[in-house]
């Protein structure tokens, strides 16, 4: 495991240009974010505590349509272009990987493999949230935090073992990368086949792959909480401010640890589970006694992935090659433009 952490680290330093791009995507976000809303927050100041009439329901209404449509259209720039960037980010780490060398303008180049290699975002998100679906079955199903942690544990620590086994559904969304990530390695034109020998690869290896993707994220989790924890002396010099500068000063403040637990950590761990994965598969081949031991496990591999692979099913909602009918997204209960 601490070779695989040193290899993902000298993939990530490779991978600067991707992880810096996306930081500074976050910064430009955060600023507007903060900037609307502080904004937000100053007519909601004014609606509780100005002297109003009928301008107060202005202002309630200019509120709510406010949090609505920022949300809004923060949802459409995660799902259609920060999506992409970040699995153009996956499309490096798989070759830098594999192959050992970055690839020449490595942003141009994963762009590119996206765009070539799943035509369409709305193609990209159909494979990630079926294999985020399946992923989600399978460890509910087969992993126990018990049987990841090779020392028996006390009774005591029983509340931490149920915090962890709650963390492995959190784990899913690095894991849906690394399955990507074996995609764009594999290269084959049967795109869901692709995304079913990817997913039977992490049966054979999902104790290794999880346990290291649980270690990481937990410890992610616990340099952001230092990193709130080391803010909150500010609370001090902030709450000598005026109350609607104190609340600026605030989502500067929790606008900076997220940009750093998004554009920073994220990447990193990001690169760590995808290398431990791709080391991993290397020795192993896709077999039908690990791939109807997942069936068995999850109704979504069986009955969607295997399904779709055997007919070979365009992902793309006019794959050029077949001009086979459109694909809608499938539910999985969580979005990939979160990773």
């Amino acid at each position: 495991m601490v070779l695989h952490f040193r290899k993902a680290t000298e993939v990530y330093k490779k991978t600067l240009p991707y992880v810096i791009l996306q930081l500074a995507i976050g910064i430009a976000f955060a600023v507007l974010g903060v900037i609307y809303l502080s904004f937000i927050g100053w007519l909601g100041y004014r609606f509780l505590f100005g002297s109003g009439g009928a301008s107060l329901l202005i202002v309630g209404i200019v509120m709510i349509i406010g949090f609505v449509t920022y949300a809004f259209i923060w949802r459409l720039i995660q799902k259609y272009f920060l999506y992409s960037v970040k699995t153009g980010h996956v499309a490096v780490i798989a070759h830098i990987v594999e192959e050992g060398e970055v690839p020449d303008n490595q942003i141009s180049y994963g762009m590119r493999e996206v765009k070539d290699y799943f035509v369409e975002t709305t193609a990209l998100f159909t494979v990630s949230m079926v294999i985020d679906a399946v992923l989600k079955q399978f460890n509910r199903a087969v992993a126990r935090v018990e049987d990841l942690i090779p020392i028996p544990l006390p009774k005591q620590l029983q509340t931490l073992i149920t915090i962890l086994q709650k963390s492995i559904v959190l784990a899913v969304k690095y894991l849906d990368n690394a399955i990507i990530a074996y995609m764009f390695v594999d290269r084959n034109d049967n795109r869901w086949k692709s995304a079913r020998d990817g997913i039977v690869l992490y049966g054979k290896t999902w104790k290794m792959v999880l346990g290291s993707t649980l270690l990481i994220v937990f410890g992610m989790y616990v340099v952001s909480f230092v990193l709130l924890t080391l803010a909150a002396p500010l609370a001090v010099g902030l709450d000598l401010l005026p109350t609607s500068l104190e609340l600026v000063s605030w989502l500067v403040v929790g606008g900076v640890i997220a940009v750093f637990h998004t554009g920073v950590f994220k990447p990193w761990v990001k690169t760590v589970v995808i290398t431990t994965f791709l080391i991993e598969q290397r020795d192993t081949e896709p077999d039908n006694e690990t791939m109807e031991w997942i069936a068995s496990h999850s109704d979504r591999f069986k009955n969607e992935v295997m399904e779709k692979a055997e007919n070979n099913e365009p992902i793309a909602e006019e794959a050029p090659e077949t001009g086979g009918p459109s694909e809608t997204p499938a539910e999985s209960g969580s979005d990939p433009a979160d990773d």
